[in-house]
Formats: structure tokens, C-alpha cells, sequence
């Protein structure tokens, strides 16, 4: 093996464990890293001591629409906008750096984390395939993830405008 493949192994090794450690799903794993299946199994159970979960991701945009998690997705969703902006870094990476700075800021807050890093990954994800989109709030000009194809010209945003309880 070349020394140039042993590295790159290693990046994707150092990566899937980073991503272990935040909670990824397996098939998040196979997504971003060149690592075998078994390979990323072994590692898994390494890292945590356990099986990883079974059974889909989750595949509806709705989960992102409603009151709290909405917030929570447009305020990592914002952080990793401005980190893939502002440097050269590769997607996954970006989205690592986010998940940590989304994690540490509501933690500073009192806040549990609503999103999860597999949820943060299938939002960009999301977003990526045009399914989903940020949209300015009218009254605070703050960026929220949206459906991509619903009307937004008075669009106000949960910040601004909870719902009633």
C-alpha cells in the first residue's frame, strides 16, 4: 500500500470515528467514508462497545418544519453555511465543525441538542437536492430551513412568531 492510500485510510479512519463519537448512524459512515462495511462495523463497536442501531434514516423533510427542531436544524444549518463559505474544507467536515459549534452553543444556553448528527447530515443532504431551503424571516431577517417550493413573501419565523401553546 502506498503511503499516499495508507493516509487517505487513515483520514477516513480518524473520520469515522469522529463521526462515531457524535452519534452517526452506520449508513452515515458508508456515506462519507471509502472505509468497507466491516471495517466500519468493527470500528463501531470499538468505539461504543456496542452494535450500531438498526433500520432506515429518517427520510421526511416534515420532521424540520416543526416549532423547536426547525430552530435547531436553521441554527446548525446557518453555522455550516458559513463554514463551507468561509473555508476549504470538505463537506463532511463542515458539517462535523457545525454539529460541534450547534452542540456547544445550545449546551452554553441550557439547551439539549434536538438534532442529531444524523439528522444534521440528512438536512444538508436535504437541502443539497433542493427538497429543502433557508428562507429570511421578514420581521428578524434570521435564515430558517423551509420547504423549497412553499410561498415565503411574509414569511415570519418561529423565533418571531411560537406557536400558541
Amino acid at each position: 500500500m502506498s503511503s499516499r492510500s495508507l493516509l487517505e485510510d487513515n483520514r477516513h479512519i480518524q473520520r469515522a470515528i469522529t463521526l462515531i463519537g457524535l452519534g452517526a448512524r452506520l449508513q452515515v459512515l458508508q456515506s462519507e467514508t471509502d472505509l468497507p462495511y466491516e471495517r466500519l462495523l468493527k470500528l463501531y463497536k470499538e468505539v461504543t462497545g456496542k452494535s450500531p442501531s438498526k433500520g432506515q434514516l429518517p427520510f421526511s423533510t416534515e420532521w424540520f418544519m416543526s416549532w423547536q427542531p426547525n430552530i435547531h436544524a436553521s441554527l446548525f444549518f446557518n453555522i455550516y453555511e458559513y463554514l463551507i463559505k468561509s473555508s476549504e474544507i470538505e463537506d463532511i467536515d463542515a458539517i462535523i465543525r457545525a454539529y460541534r459549534l450547534y452542540s456547544s452553543e445550545v449546551a452554553l444556553n441550557g439547551v439539549d441538542p434536538m438534532l442529531s448528527v444524523t439528522r444534521a447530515w440528512r438536512l444538508v443532504k436535504f437541502v443539497d437536492s433542493g427538497m429543502l431551503c433557508t428562507t429570511r424571516c421578514t420581521r428578524c431577517g434570521g435564515h430558517f430551513i423551509n420547504h423549497t417550493y412553499e410561498l415565503t413573501g411574509a414569511y415570519v419565523c418561529g423565533l418571531c412568531e411560537p406557536p400558541a401553546r
